[in-house]
Protein backbone atom coordinates (compact mmCIF):
# COMPACT_ATOMS: atom_id res chain seq x y z
CA UNK A 1 0.00 0.00 0.00
CA UNK A 2 2.61 2.39 1.38
CA UNK A 3 4.80 2.26 -2.10
CA UNK A 4 1.13 3.10 -4.48
CA UNK A 5 -0.24 5.69 -2.47
CA UNK A 6 2.77 7.61 -0.06
CA UNK A 7 6.67 8.03 0.34
CA UNK A 8 6.82 9.45 -3.32
CA UNK A 9 7.83 12.71 -4.18
CA UNK A 10 5.73 12.94 -7.49
CA UNK A 11 2.87 11.25 -6.45
CA UNK A 12 0.37 10.92 -3.90
CA UNK A 13 -0.04 11.89 -0.51
CA UNK A 14 2.92 12.44 2.24
CA UNK A 15 3.07 9.63 4.81
CA UNK A 16 2.30 12.13 7.74
CA UNK A 17 -1.38 12.89 5.94
CA UNK A 18 -2.00 9.15 6.47
CA UNK A 19 -0.66 8.89 9.76
CA UNK A 20 -2.88 11.74 10.89
CA UNK A 21 -5.97 10.28 8.74
CA UNK A 22 -5.07 6.34 10.24
CA UNK A 23 -5.34 8.24 14.17
CA UNK A 24 -8.33 10.54 13.55
CA UNK A 25 -10.18 7.36 12.22
CA UNK A 26 -9.21 5.08 15.42
CA UNK A 27 -6.71 2.77 13.56
CA UNK A 28 -4.27 0.65 15.99
CA UNK A 29 -0.88 -0.07 14.02
CA UNK A 30 0.84 1.35 10.76
CA UNK A 31 4.30 0.60 8.94
CA UNK A 32 6.11 3.68 9.92
CA UNK A 33 9.72 3.29 8.57
CA UNK A 34 12.36 1.56 9.91
CA UNK A 35 15.77 3.40 9.69
CA UNK A 36 17.22 0.25 9.71
CA UNK A 37 16.90 -2.98 7.48
CA UNK A 38 16.12 -2.87 3.73
CA UNK A 39 13.40 0.04 3.58
CA UNK A 40 14.51 3.61 3.36
CA UNK A 41 13.94 6.54 5.81
CA UNK A 42 15.94 8.94 7.29
CA UNK A 43 15.78 8.74 10.79
CA UNK A 44 14.55 11.89 12.17
CA UNK A 45 11.76 11.93 10.04
CA UNK A 46 11.02 8.64 11.45
CA UNK A 47 11.14 9.84 14.73
CA UNK A 48 8.69 12.78 13.34
CA UNK A 49 6.43 9.88 12.30
CA UNK A 50 6.54 7.88 15.63
CA UNK A 51 5.94 11.02 17.75
CA UNK A 52 2.67 11.77 15.21
CA UNK A 53 1.11 8.12 16.26
CA UNK A 54 1.90 8.10 19.37
CA UNK A 55 2.46 10.94 21.76
CA UNK A 56 -0.47 12.98 22.87
CA UNK A 57 0.73 16.31 22.72
CA UNK A 58 3.71 16.86 19.62
CA UNK A 59 5.99 20.53 19.69
CA UNK A 60 7.17 22.28 16.69
CA UNK A 61 10.30 20.23 15.49
CA UNK A 62 11.06 20.68 11.81
CA UNK A 63 14.33 18.73 12.32
CA UNK A 64 11.36 15.75 12.53
CA UNK A 65 9.21 16.98 9.64
CA UNK A 66 6.55 18.73 12.63
CA UNK A 67 5.69 22.26 11.22
CA UNK A 68 3.08 23.03 13.81
CA UNK A 69 2.51 21.88 17.22
CA UNK A 70 0.01 19.08 17.43
CA UNK A 71 -2.08 18.19 20.41
CA UNK A 72 -4.24 15.36 19.91
CA UNK A 73 -6.17 15.71 23.71
CA UNK A 74 -7.35 11.98 24.77
CA UNK A 75 -7.67 10.90 21.16
CA UNK A 76 -5.89 7.32 21.34
CA UNK A 77 -2.34 6.74 19.66
CA UNK A 78 -1.33 4.11 16.75
CA UNK A 79 1.59 1.76 17.32
CA UNK A 80 4.09 1.73 14.73
CA UNK A 81 5.22 -0.97 12.94
CA UNK A 82 9.04 -1.55 11.90
CA UNK A 83 10.09 -4.53 9.05
CA UNK A 84 11.71 -4.70 6.17
CA UNK A 85 15.37 -6.73 6.89
CA UNK A 86 15.37 -6.70 10.20
CA UNK A 87 16.91 -9.23 12.55
CA UNK A 88 19.21 -9.66 15.69
CA UNK A 89 21.53 -6.93 14.96
CA UNK A 90 19.14 -3.75 14.44
CA UNK A 91 17.74 -4.59 18.04
CA UNK A 92 19.68 -1.78 19.78
CA UNK A 93 18.89 0.67 16.70
CA UNK A 94 15.25 -0.54 16.75
CA UNK A 95 14.84 -0.07 20.34
CA UNK A 96 16.48 3.28 20.85
CA UNK A 97 14.08 4.34 17.79
CA UNK A 98 11.02 2.82 18.73
CA UNK A 99 11.11 2.21 22.36
CA UNK A 100 8.74 0.28 24.01
CA UNK A 101 5.25 0.81 22.42
CA UNK A 102 5.72 -0.57 19.02
CA UNK A 103 5.48 -3.80 16.91
CA UNK A 104 8.75 -5.26 15.57
CA UNK A 105 8.08 -7.30 12.38
CA UNK A 106 10.73 -9.90 12.11
CA UNK A 107 10.32 -11.76 9.26
CA UNK A 108 13.34 -13.35 7.67
CA UNK A 109 15.17 -12.37 10.50
CA UNK A 110 12.93 -15.10 12.16
CA UNK A 111 12.03 -17.48 9.80
CA UNK A 112 15.70 -17.68 8.44
CA UNK A 113 17.01 -19.07 11.91
CA UNK A 114 19.24 -21.83 11.02
CA UNK A 115 17.15 -23.72 13.50
CA UNK A 116 14.08 -23.19 13.09
CA UNK A 117 11.21 -20.43 13.38
CA UNK A 118 10.89 -21.16 17.00
CA UNK A 119 14.75 -20.66 17.73
CA UNK A 120 14.56 -17.47 15.34
CA UNK A 121 11.81 -16.07 17.94
CA UNK A 122 14.07 -16.82 21.42
CA UNK A 123 16.86 -15.71 19.21
CA UNK A 124 14.82 -12.49 18.42
CA UNK A 125 13.35 -11.90 21.87
CA UNK A 126 16.67 -12.60 23.63
CA UNK A 127 18.07 -9.67 21.84
CA UNK A 128 15.32 -7.55 22.39
CA UNK A 129 15.49 -8.51 26.04
CA UNK A 130 19.31 -7.31 26.40
CA UNK A 131 19.00 -4.29 24.79
CA UNK A 132 16.04 -2.95 27.15
CA UNK A 133 18.00 -4.23 30.36
CA UNK A 134 21.05 -2.40 28.64
CA UNK A 135 18.78 0.74 27.70
CA UNK A 136 17.52 1.03 31.34
CA UNK A 137 20.77 0.44 33.18
CA UNK A 138 21.83 3.90 31.30
CA UNK A 139 24.08 2.36 28.34
CA UNK A 140 24.38 3.94 25.28
CA UNK A 141 22.70 1.30 22.94
CA UNK A 142 24.34 3.44 19.53
CA UNK A 143 27.86 3.11 20.46
CA UNK A 144 27.44 -0.28 22.58
CA UNK A 145 24.43 -2.21 20.48
CA UNK A 146 26.85 -4.69 18.66
CA UNK A 147 28.92 -5.21 22.25
CA UNK A 148 25.55 -5.79 24.06
CA UNK A 149 24.17 -8.21 21.61
CA UNK A 150 27.54 -10.30 21.72
CA UNK A 151 27.25 -10.43 25.40
CA UNK A 152 23.73 -11.64 25.15
CA UNK A 153 24.52 -14.29 22.63
CA UNK A 154 27.23 -16.02 25.18
CA UNK A 155 24.37 -17.48 27.05
CA UNK A 156 22.13 -18.25 24.79
CA UNK A 157 22.70 -20.52 21.80
CA UNK A 158 19.68 -19.30 19.67
CA UNK A 159 21.16 -15.81 18.95
CA UNK A 160 24.58 -16.84 18.51
CA UNK A 161 23.57 -18.74 15.82
CA UNK A 162 21.63 -16.03 14.14
CA UNK A 163 23.77 -13.59 14.71
CA UNK A 164 26.72 -16.12 13.08
CA UNK A 165 23.97 -15.73 10.01
CA UNK A 166 23.27 -12.13 10.05
CA UNK A 167 26.90 -11.12 10.60
CA UNK A 168 25.67 -7.43 11.23
CA UNK A 169 24.73 -7.41 7.64
CA UNK A 170 23.65 -3.25 6.90
CA UNK A 171 21.36 -2.19 4.17
CA UNK A 172 23.06 1.22 3.12
CA UNK A 173 21.55 3.80 0.61
CA UNK A 174 20.24 7.16 0.48
CA UNK A 175 16.50 7.84 1.38
CA UNK A 176 14.21 9.09 -1.06
CA UNK A 177 11.86 10.71 1.89
CA UNK A 178 13.52 13.84 2.95
CA UNK A 179 12.65 17.03 4.19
Amino acid sequence: MHAVIDRQKNHGMHFRVLAKALRMSGGDHIHAGTVVGKLEGERDITLGFVDLLRDDFIEKDRSRGIYFTQDWVSLPGVLPVASGGIHVWHMPALTEIFGDDSVLQFGGGTLGHPWGNAPGAVANRVALEACVQARNEGRDLAREGNEIIREASKWSPELAAACEVWKEIKFEFPAMDTL
